[in-house]
């Protein structure tokens, strides 16, 4: 690549980007619903914060200095992070916190690039972490999930026009934001149901000798958090 067109990209990059309309930022608010709310949708939709979910186990994981073995993504949307280490302690206990908080962290820091105008950073930000994040996947619909997804983040944010930018940018953190809240919810209500016994919120109750109870009220209050916050940033810009 000639050394002016690295310059026009890192300009590109760095570079701020002009507000969208009322009418666009409410627009890809809906999107984002549609996305979240309806279960059709959302049976494919899920697949991304799975993604962010398994993501926040495996950065946790590495954060604590825990051996990182690898991450599966299912078509059923689950997933699995195994790492090794000191099977208690509190590098165990934030890299089982860390799925359920990452996808509403994720959207809460994506708002707040995009309230600064980095929307174009954003996108590559993500792509850098996708493509992080696939050297560690260990199973080939993982691998393919990963790939699409950074692919259309790529895409996007290279051939897409500041105003497509723009739009996909608000309609993927509007998506975090609004996703954070459903697996939650989802969590507890297969809790009740006498499932998910090993759930992140069962591990923690276990590791803490805690209620799980509380976890999952944990993870609610900072996916709610992040909704507030993140929303707020996005409609005063």
């Amino acid at each position: 690549m000639h050394p002016q067109s690295i310059g026009q990209v890192w300009d590109q990059v760095t570079g701020v980007q002009t507000a969208p309309s009322t009418a666009i930022l409410w627009t890809t608010a809906a999107i984002a619903l549609l996305a979240v709310a309806p279960r059709f949708t959302w049976h494919y939709t899920r697949n991304v914060v799975t993604i962010a979910h398994e993501g926040g186990h495996g950065l946790a994981a590495v954060l604590t200095r825990r051996r990182l073995h690898g991450v599966r993504l299912h078509s059923d949307t689950s997933g699995l992070t195994v790492s090794s280490g000191k099977p208690h302690g509190p590098g165990m206990v934030l890299t089982a916190a860390a799925g359920y908080s990452a996808p509403p962290l994720l959207g809460l820091a994506g708002a707040w690039l995009i309230s600064g105008g980095h929307v174009t950073a954003l996108l590559w930000g993500v792509v850098l972490l996708l493509a992080a994040l696939l050297v560690m996947i260990r199973n080939a619909y993982g691998a393919l999930t990963v790939v699409l997804t950074g692919g259309i983040c790529f895409a996007v944010s290279w051939f897409g026009s500041v105003q497509l930018q723009g739009a996909f940018a608000y309609v993927s953190v509007w998506f975090l934001l609004l996703a954070g809240v459903r697996p939650v919810v989802e969590l507890q209500h297969k809790r009740r149901h006498g499932g998910a016994p090993d759930s992140d919120a069962d591990q923690l109750g276990r590791l803490t000798r805690t209620p799980a109870l509380l976890w999952v009220v944990l993870f609610l209050v900072i996916s709610l958090a992040c909704l507030a916050t993140g929303a707020r940033w996005l409609l005063t810009r």
